[in-house]
């Protein structure tokens, strides 16, 4: 008999629960036909048997199970089923949720199919009728394997929560804009209404807004209800697919979250989770915070998702030593779709949190419970930062999104790098800079006219010619090209901003312009100890230099670790100017070298939280972190450590986290404080994209120095 035609197909995921209570997950191919659901172990060729299959008509049903968790990994779980026989049923799983809801939507299509043309009749044959099996029982090679894949599927219905049940009742769904008084006697109904808002600021490309409401019943260290309002370029499923990660991916743009885990999963749409905030409000003072909440979520009927938090206790996730346990009154996500603007999906996210911080320091400092709020709201910054970056939209599948409380200690260790660091809103006063530095005239004169640097006296009156490349090696690799990985190539000097030449009167700034030394090579080493005096390497760019009569500069930056790493950058030019400036830093002493060299960073290409945290305001190196200065023949070694930072070392931990993801630019100063040094002029810039920490070369004691 000839088969039906094939509707749609691929490979999706059984999940299921033994009799034991383990769960299990299964790759399997699916084949929906126009009269059946199908699966099998393998891409079905000519004369294979399937597995298992279902017959579809007008009497089946396609159940939301919600999300799932194997062993830290995240499905979404349909489950197609008859009627008038719930306990015949198919279930399949996908990593993403796009792949489930297409699944769906085609389920849906044939069964409406069916049932417009059904009769009394038995009209159609199932599987087993045609290939003569005895209900799918002894399609699969072995009586086992079948029983296993099925094992779910003969056992009686359990209760679950479906995406039109709603939430459970100690979760206020905050979405619904409610006029008058809940149902639920539990709450004040002036602590729930959320009708009535004004708009209290406008930030990092946010509304943020305020309840209208006096909550005279809350506590004092209780927040009003405010929520942030944001567009975000991505699709509702990739947004709301990243809000329910709880993995080291959050940290990437959820400012507030240090670290999160499963306390039990309740069903496909409520979890218990247990969560710690970063809150960098005087934290030498103020004990940090947790919580442990209920997490509930539902896709609405036009493509809308919703996720709800409230605060509840549980016997698995007790006080932690060291955390003050805050209290949520009301939270969550409403993710909505908005019509897509120059070929791009758009999303309006609004974040909603009302909560209780609790302790001694929400009590008495307003501005403590407003920095914390504000910096949990700015996570929807953070979400549309983080999809801007084209190379991070897709969401690697498999990847684990929740541990469970009993594995929070490895988990603790995996987020530690995260611990030490300032994730900050963008005026927080936590950064890698001095009362030198230009922290307050960054970007003031952003709207001016850029302009060339003056050429200077004291420097080259003429542009040198650019360095032969071909006699310098390093074992990082050069590529000019936008699009390439893990390699180095010049930074355009013009992208930086330098003190121009009245800047002692007017505070202006012009472009870097042409820095005054060539970046020929770079270096990337690693080392179970740090890696000190890397010039004197034999046939290193910099001995390479001195052998052709020039003289060069090496910056080395030596990240700290349990394995040692160092960056080294070499910048040559033909000789020095007497009496300029990069002159008398070379030959000046420690000191003036401390106060003179600058540098400028800038994340080109990065997740939100990192720019952020690394920020582009320029500062002095030899006041932020320490610096070993090392004056050869022909060359000076500037050994910056850069571990030697607390703030430095937090921000390092984090960028090192996920530094693959990066473009990152930074450019070499010195400093000019007078009139008769302005204007300030590039010792050199590089450009270092998708730097891989394996690609480091190895340095052992036995080598060459």
């Amino acid at each position: 008999m000839r088969r039906s035609r094939v509707v749609h197909e691929g490979w999706m995921v059984r999940y299921g629960r033994r009799k034991i209570g383990r769960s299990y997950i299964h790759m399997r191919y699916f084949v929906l036909e126009s009269r059946f659901l199908a699966y099998y172990k393998k891409k079905p060729q000519d004369g294979v048997v399937p597995v298992k299959t279902l017959l579809i008509d007008g009497n089946c049903r396609v159940e939301d199970q919600g999300v799932k968790t194997h062993h830290g990994h995240m499905v979404y779980v349909l489950s197609v089923y008859n009627k008038k026989d719930s306990s015949n049923r198919m279930t399949m799983a996908a990593y993403s949720i796009q792949e489930a809801l297409s699944w769906k939507e085609k389920l849906e299509s044939i069964i409406d199919q069916q049932g417009a043309h059904s009769t009394h009749g038995n009209k159609y044959y199932s599987f087993e009728y045609r290939y003569g099996l005895d209900n799918g029982r002894n399609a699969s090679s072995s009586d086992r394997d079948a029983a296993e894949d099925d094992d779910d599927d003969c056992r009686p219905d359990s209760p679950h929560r479906t995406i039109g049940n709603g939430p459970p009742e100690s979760v206020l769904d905050w979405t619904d804009e409610l006029d008058s008084n809940l149902p639920n006697q539990n709450y004040n109904s002036q602590a729930f209404s959320r009708k009535h808002w004004r708009l209290l600021q406008c930030q990092n490309g946010l509304r943020i807004f305020e309840e209208l409401l006096e909550v005279d019943l809350l506590p004092k260290s209780c927040s009003k209800a405010m929520k942030a309002v944001g567009i975000v370029e991505a699709t509702c499923e990739e947004t709301f697919e990243l809000i329910m990660r709880m993995d080291a991916t959050r940290c990437e743009w959820d400012c507030s979250f240090q670290y999160g885990s499963l306390v039990e999963e309740v069903d496909g749409h409520t979890a218990i989770l247990y969560q710690r905030l970063q809150l960098d409000w005087f934290s030498i003072f103020v004990w940090p915070r947790d919580l442990c909440y209920v997490r509930y979520w539902r896709r609405n009927d036009d493509g809308t998702y919703v996720v709800l938090f409230r605060s509840r206790e549980h016997e698995s996730c007790g006080r932690q030593p060291g955390y003050v346990r805050a209290h949520i009154e009301s939270g969550g996500f409403n993710i909505s779709r908005l019509k897509p603007r120059g070929g791009r999906p758009r999303t309006k996210v609004q974040h909603l949190m009302q909560i209780d911080l609790r302790g001694w320091g929400a009590g008495y400092f307003s501005s403590f419970q407003h920095h914390c709020l504000f910096q949990m709201l700015n996570s929807v910054a953070g979400l549309r930062e983080y999809f801007s970056q084209t190379d991070e939209r897709a969401i690697a599948p498999r990847m684990p999104v929740m541990v469970n409380m009993t594995s929070a200690s490895d988990s603790s260790k995996r987020c530690k790098r995260f611990q030490s660091t300032s994730f900050c809103l963008p005026n927080s006063s936590n950064r890698m800079m001095d009362e030198y530095s230009d922290d307050d005239e960054d970007f003031q004169f952003a709207d001016e006219e850029v302009s060339a640097p003056d050429d200077k006296k004291n420097e080259a009156s003429e542009e040198e010619p650019e360095q032969d490349m071909t006699f310098y090696f390093g074992n990082l690799r050069r590529n000019d090209q936008d699009n390439a990985r893990d390699c180095w190539t010049l930074s355009d000097g013009n992208n930086f901003r330098v003190r121009g030449k009245n800047f002692c009167s007017d505070k202006s700034k012009t472009a870097g312009g042409k820095p005054l030394m060539d970046l020929v090579a770079a270096d990337w080493f690693k080392s179970t100890k740090r890696i000190d005096h890397v010039a004197q390497r034999l046939g290193c760019a910099a001995q390479v230099a001195a052998d052709g009569g020039h003289f060069s500069i090496a910056l080395n930056l030596q990240i700290p670790g349990s394995t040692h790493y160092s960056m080294v950058f070499y910048f040559v030019t033909k000789k020095l100017v007497p009496g300029s400036l990069l002159q008398r830093f070379v030959d000046g002493d420690d000191e003036f070298r401390n106060s003179r060299l600058k540098l400028i960073p800038s994340v080109s290409k990065g997740s939100w939280i990192v720019r952020q945290s690394v920020g582009s305001t320029p500062c002095l190196l030899g006041k932020s972190v320490d610096c070993t200065y090392i004056r050869g023949p022909s060359y000076l070694e500037i050994d910056v450590d850069i571990g030697s930072s607390t703030v430095a070392n937090g921000v390092l931990g984090l960028v090192i986290g996920v530094i693959t993801t990066l473009v990152v630019d930074m450019a070499f100063i010195v400093q000019a404080n007078t009139p008769e040094e302005l204007p300030e002029r590039l010792i050199g810039a590089v450009r270092i994209s998708h730097l891989e920490l394996s690609s480091a070369r190895e340095l052992r004691e036995e080598d060459d120095f």
